[in-house]
């Protein structure tokens, strides 16, 4: 099942569970393979490294989403999101805090930060620093939903007439679906 992806990493995440054309619910959490394939695509945005996750690790990552998803439909409605997942929220952001460091790379010191703990907590940090970025940046109020049947994956239009999430697959499939109609025999 292919995810759309290059999304902010946040709205990636929420779209790891999607509906495909007949219906049936897919979710990239469910599996620790297809979760591995969607941190794969996610590696240039995420500094853990790459390796399989417990089921425990998996349940994690989805009850974050979880409430990422709760916030989000609560900040698209102007409404006050659950303190429930407020609190979750931050407790994944406090979970690996970052520090700052310093090193030489030859005759040159470059500076950075760095992230101490187990993988999986280093993780939902991450991802909830994504969430946190996305939730307080003033566009999320442009956060829309795909507009073709049966699909819930959210997207962040960068042209205001961007009606799908993705032109190759809800997009052509919209479009067929018209052609049909227009042109079907009466």
């Amino acid at each position: 099942m292919d995810l759309l992806t290059g999304e902010p990493l946040a709205l990636d995440l929420v779209n790891t569970r999607v509906v495909t054309p007949s219906g049936a619910v897919h979710d990239a959490l469910d599996r620790a393979d297809d979760f591995q394939a969607w941190l794969s695509g996610q590696s240039h945005r995420l500094t853990v490294p790459e390796r399989p996750l417990t089921a425990s690790g998996l349940r994690a990552v989805k009850t974050l989403r979880g409430h990422v998803e709760l916030i989000l439909g609560a900040t698209r409605e102007a409404t006050p999101p659950p303190a429930a997942s407020l609190e979750a929220l931050n407790e994944a952001l406090r979970a690996a805090p970052p520090y700052a460091y310093v090193e030489a790379r030859g005759a040159v010191l470059v500076s950075g930060s760095r992230r101490d703990g187990p993988v999986l907590s280093r993780l939902l940090t991450e991802l909830a620093e994504a969430a946190m970025t996305l939730l307080t940046d003033p566009s999320v109020g442009k956060v829309r939903s795909c507009e073709a049947p049966h699909c819930r994956m959210l997207f962040l239009p960068a042209h205001p007439r961007r009606r799908w999430c993705s032109p190759d697959l809800c997009g052509n499939r919209v479009r067929v679906a018209r052609y049909y109609q227009r042109h079907k025999p009466a």
